[in-house]
């Protein structure tokens, strides 16, 4: 190989989990450049050609996950032909799993490799929870699977984006006197809406941490005790209003909160993971 050393990837499929294992063993060979070319969804021979000549004139190898016989076979052969340095990354796994399993693979692409709808689902969740955070944008409580309410540093956004790591679709509104909350609340169906609330000398210093952060002062009104209690008082009238379960999280884990609102998801048609 060269002092560049090229290793082409092939795949019939998406290719990430064969150049992620190619990567893994790169990483290896500390002081060595390796540059990883993936060449995904190969369909013929022709394909397989060109990428042969390539290797020869290069020097380099070829890892492949094949799981189309036909294409396998004429790899092999053209690479032994060319003389050329090819790895089969799954062959031998999916031999064995068939001798011990006493069954023959489907020998399908795309069956195993790339994300998982699951994966997808996540990101979304994630993506939303990012869009419809602190009452960003209320066309979010509409499409939410949850809405989380509450006055500043109630824990919404660290719970929000806790769930949408479990795939839930979370929108939250904070709660102020001096705003009125939106009519969308008022009109969401029941356990679709939880309130998040703590002792208002919990939620003191947790605004007396913040203030410091911003390096702001710690007199402001901010952070004191009566505006905090008032706030909370405000806050319990509208869920009260509202009709939510509310959760204490003075003494209470983000985890905990989380078991609890996924314990009462209403609609049975939301998909979560408890991973």
């Amino acid at each position: 190989m060269n002092e560049k050393d090229i290793v082409y990837v092939l795949s019939d499929s998406l290719g990430d989990t064969a150049e992620l294992l190619v990567k893994t063993v790169a990483a290896q060979f500390i002081g060595t450049e390796v540059t990883i070319k993936t060449i995904s969804y190969i369909e013929n021979k022709e394909e397989i050609n060109d990428l042969i000549a390539l290797a020869k004139l290069s020097n380099s190898i070829i890892a492949y996950a094949l799981f189309t016989p036909l294409l396998k076979k004429h790899l092999d052969h053209k690479a032994n032909e060319e003389d050329v340095t090819v790895i089969d990354l799954i062959g031998p796994l999916l031999e064995t799993f068939a001798n011990k399993l006493n069954k023959q693979p489907v020998q399908k692409p795309s069956i195993i490799e790339g994300p998982d709808n699951s994966y997808f689902r996540r990101i979304e969740a994630i993506e939303f929870a990012v869009q419809y955070d602190d009452g960003k944008d209320m066309r979010g409580i509409k499409e939410a699977d949850i809405v989380l309410i509450g006055v500043s540093r109630t824990l919404k956004t660290p719970l929000s984006m806790y769930l949408a790591h479990k795939m839930v679709k979370v929108a939250n509104i904070p709660l102020v006197p001096e705003v009125s909350p939106p009519e969308e609340l008022f009109k969401l169906s029941k356990g679709k809406c939880f309130g998040l609330t703590m002792s208002a000398e919990k939620l003191r210093e947790i605004r007396v941490e913040r203030l410091k952060h911003l390096g702001l002062s710690s007199d402001s009104s901010y952070a004191k005790i009566e505006r905090i209690q008032e706030e909370l008082q405000y806050a319990e009238d509208i869920m009260g209003k509202v009709g939510c379960s509310i959760i204490n999280l003075s003494c209470k884990a983000i985890e905990e909160a989380a078991e609890f609102i996924i314990g009462n998801l209403v609609d049975s048609k939301i998909e979560y993971t408890t991973s």
